[in-house]
């Protein structure tokens, strides 16, 4: 994990000065479908290796995960139903649905077994917070004065 990971962020961090831009213009280019430069398709390479890395590191090498292109939301609608002007659709380059549950169900799974809980078993509700004693309020500055 630790080398994929250092060989992701030194190839990010020279494509970042390579090409005068911060992260947010870089990861803008990473999850846009039509960017299809070197630079940016090696960092999706090693994007997806990373992410090998990691569910190795679990064990789970069942588990094929394959990024792709997801809009990352729908196109909003006016108050009477109709489409608002026509804007540029936002993309993630990410796991599928599919894949993002199935990782999450081994994740909770595996806090839960950790904590000790039975798998199917709810965690324990947070407590609830004690209330406040209210102090009662004197009316005269001679009642403040005896408080004190």
């Amino acid at each position: 994990m630790e080398s994929a990971g250092l060989e992701y962020h030194n190839l990010r961090g020279e494509v970042m000065v390579r090409n005068n831009e911060g992260l947010t213009k870089t990861y803008n280019r990473f999850h846009r479908p039509d960017e299809h430069s070197p630079d940016i398709l090696k960092l999706r390479e090693l994007h997806d290796a990373m992410d090998r890395a990691v569910l190795d590191a679990y064990g789970w090498h069942d588990v094929q995960p394959k990024c792709d292109f997801f809009p990352e939301f729908d196109d909003e609608e006016d108050d009477d139903g109709e489409s608002s002007r026509p804007r540029q659709k936002k993309y993630r380059y990410r796991w599928p649905e599919d894949i993002h549950d199935e990782v999450l169900a081994r994740l909770l799974a595996l806090n839960r077994e950790l904590a000790g809980l039975p798998a199917q078993e709810e965690p324990p509700a947070p407590p609830t917070p004690k209330k406040a004693v209210k102090r009662k309020k004197t009316s005269t500055h001679e009642d403040q004065a005896t408080l004190y």
